[in-house]
């Protein structure tokens, strides 16, 4: 298992935290308040894609927080009906202008989307990289068939692939091919949208290290090798509690039980949505 002291993985010429604060379903004033809330507990990362309608809220937030630009790491992402070309620079211009940034540090395809033309999709987003208006460029939601056309086929510098992923879900596939490619998997719904809070199996781990179950889920996930998590988080305390989970120590017999656990549940299943492996 990795060291949760190696807070943050690096490729392509980004350092990204571990663990980041995904912001999907945040908006206005709450988000602003949320964003500011984590930077200052000390958060680094933060998520964020066109579709969410939030990234103003999120600039302003980081504007305000006086955290040098260095430190962060920003992600944003295109919209799957947007992957012509233009619209990419359409899509990429207006994220970049809401965020008051030069740059992002990662920029995402959120979605594969059926008929894209991913050559030009991914040469549009290495010349963006190349522009330095991106730091590193990635995807999201693809299976291992999209993921061999990106980086074997295309060559694309993917940064990451971001998926669904918690203790509920096996994504043992994606993950065999992301590892020995030595890319990281960014994990959403880390915490299955709650569901693992009432987990008996997680319950019982987290009595034994004095933490939550949700802490003892996301442990588990952020002490795998080439794996981040962005759990949504707009209380403090949330945040806080997600912080604290990095210190927990899970033993071997920890990690047979939670082997245990179904792995069929899927929180995030859009009709556009690739065939999952």
């Amino acid at each position: 298992m990795e060291n949760l002291k190696t807070k943050n993985l690096t490729i392509h010429g980004i350092s990204m935290p571990k663990l980041g604060l995904g912001t999907f379903r945040m908006q206005g004033d709450a988000c602003r308040t949320a964003v500011e809330s984590a930077l200052s507990l000390g958060y680094r990362h933060i998520d964020t894609a066109e579709m969410y309608a939030n990234e103003e809220p999120i600039g302003a937030a980081i504007a305000g927080a006086g955290v040098p630009r260095g430190e962060l790491h920003v992600t944003t992402k295109v919209w799957h009906e947007n992957l012509a070309p233009d619209a990419i620079r359409r899509a990429f211009d207006a994220s970049l202008n809401k965020l008051r940034l030069d740059h992002v540090d990662l920029y995402l395809v959120h979605w594969p989307s059926r008929n894209a033309n991913w050559p030009g999709v991914f040469e549009t987003l290495m010349k963006l990289k190349e522009e330095g208006r991106t730091r590193a460029i990635g995807v999201a939601n693809f299976n291992t068939a999209l993921l061999k056309l990106a980086v074997e086929e295309i060559r694309a510098p993917i940064a990451c692939n971001q998926v669904e992923y918690h203790v509920m879900l096996d994504q043992s596939k994606v993950i065999d091919y992301l590892a020995a490619k030595s890319i990281p998997l960014v994990a959403y719904c880390p915490l299955a949208q709650g569901r693992v809070a009432s987990d008996p199996v997680l319950g019982e781990i987290g009595r034994k290290h004095n933490a939550t179950a949700a802490q003892v889920a996301l442990n588990w996930l952020l002490g795998q090798k080439g794996v981040a998590a962005i759990p949504k988080a707009s209380r403090r305390e949330s945040q806080q509690a997600n912080l604290d989970a990095l210190k927990i120590a899970l033993d071997d017999d920890d990690r047979r039980k939670i082997a245990t656990l179904r792995k069929d549940g899927r929180c995030v299943n859009p009709g556009f949505a690739p065939a999952w492996d």
